[in-house]
């Protein structure tokens, strides 16, 4: 396994996957707990294998070769552990970093077992679920439970009652949050310390076109998490080597849209066709759908034709239709080089994804990161 610290965390649930069929010694570093500031939030994830290779990162550098030492250590006893950074205070140094994240960071370490089995699984199908990991307390410290949302806790016999009792409700509150979060269940039974590990299943992006122009797009989506699907309106274009960071290339027309590909609230939708009538025809399915966000590529005027030509046919745009569409699509950053262009159409996607309002970081109050509902 070859060291890469910045792949979507997808390709880390994957070297899961890979290291169970490998049969491979590796250890998984998840964030479980931070106090103030720090690059990554609770559930940032990396693999390190015996060699001390990785992929995914913790941090932005600061501490992965020292968890690379930790890393062996925890292949050596079989046991997981959670170490602690300090990195508030420069002075101490302890590293010889000195970093100053002005964070304490809470990091545990686990051998990859067959536990990590549904989590994998849920992956692949494009499920979201959450893990109830065990990191202190009246439990085995490693001991881990699979909660999905459709069926509550799988697997009952890993965790006492009493604690799927007590977190079940916590656990749903952080699933609809989309957040992981260390919590504390107190109850007459016992006390324990557990981590609950959220995740989502990945949003999905459609890009309608074939043109040179959507290969940066699938390539910056698929780094960020979305899950890409091209589809294309002229068969001989619908070429997965054209686009090799799609996770699905496709072919149809514009009119056989909703029958080819699964649309929901969680899909978002670009339009890069180039082509008037695909884009008009296409453009009446999406909205026929519950999808949040269709992007058209082009200027104001195009689009105006556009919904005038659908008006025509006795078709009217009612304000929650004109509230999805995104047009010229993207966000102004001044850039008309492809990849520019690309960009700003993900940092759009990003942006209605994550509700929020574009604007540089030094504007924003608060923390960066969003944080935990307190009633949780």
């Amino acid at each position: 396994m070859e060291s890469d610290w910045s792949v979507p965390e997808a390709d880390v649930i994957d070297g899961i996957r890979d290291a169970l069929a490998a049969e491979r010694s590796a250890v998984l570093v998840t964030i479980v707990d931070i106090e103030g500031s720090a690059y990554r939030r609770p559930g940032a994830k990396m693999i390190i294998d015996a060699d001390g290779d990785g992929v995914g990162n913790i941090t932005a550098g600061c501490l992965e070769d020292e968890v690379r030492r930790l890393a062996a250590e925890v292949l050596d006893t079989g046991e997981p552990r959670v170490e602690t950074y300090d990195l508030m205070n420069d002075e101490d140094d302890v590293w010889g970093l000195g970093v100053g994240c002005n964070g304490i960071i809470d990091v545990l370490l686990e051998p990859i077992d067959e536990s990590f089995r549904p989590v994998v699984e849920a992956s692949a199908a494009g499920e979201g679920i959450a893990t109830v990991t065990i990191l202190d307390g009246d439990a085995p410290a490693g001991a881990r439970a699979v909660y999905r949302p459709d069926v509550g806790f799988t697997d009952d016999e890993n965790l006492p009652e009493w604690i799927h009792t007590e977190i079940e409700g916590t656990v749903t509150a952080l699933l609809d949050q989309d957040q992981s979060a260390t919590v504390t269940v107190e109850t007459a039974e016992g006390t324990v310390t557990a981590f609950v590990d959220v995740m989502a299943a990945p949003p999905e992006l459609v890009v309608l076109g074939s043109g040179p122009d959507i290969r940066p797009v699938t390539e910056l989506a698929n780094n960020c998490d979305f899950r890409v699907t091209v589809v294309a309106f002229r068969g001989a274009a619908a070429d997965p080597d054209r686009f090799p960071h799609a996770d699905e290339v496709l072919s149809t027309s514009p009119a056989d849209l909703r029958s080819a590909v699964e649309f929901n609230k969680s899909t978002y939708a670009v339009l890069m066709t180039h082509n008037f009538v695909d884009d008009r025809l296409a453009l009446e399915e999406l909205l026929a759908t519950p999808v949040p966000y269709v992007g058209l590529l082009g200027p104001r005027d195009r689009f105006e034709e556009v919904r005038d030509d659908m008006a025509t046919d006795g078709v009217d745009l009612g304000e929650r239709d004109r509230e999805r569409i995104y047009t010229p699509v993207g966000l102004d950053l001044g850039s008309g080089t492809p990849y520019g262009i690309a960009h700003s159409i993900v940092a759009e996607l990003l942006a209605v994804h994550n509700d929020r309002d574009p604007k540089h970081v030094k504007e924003r109050e608060g923390p960066i990161h969003p944080r935990i509902d307190e009633s949780v």
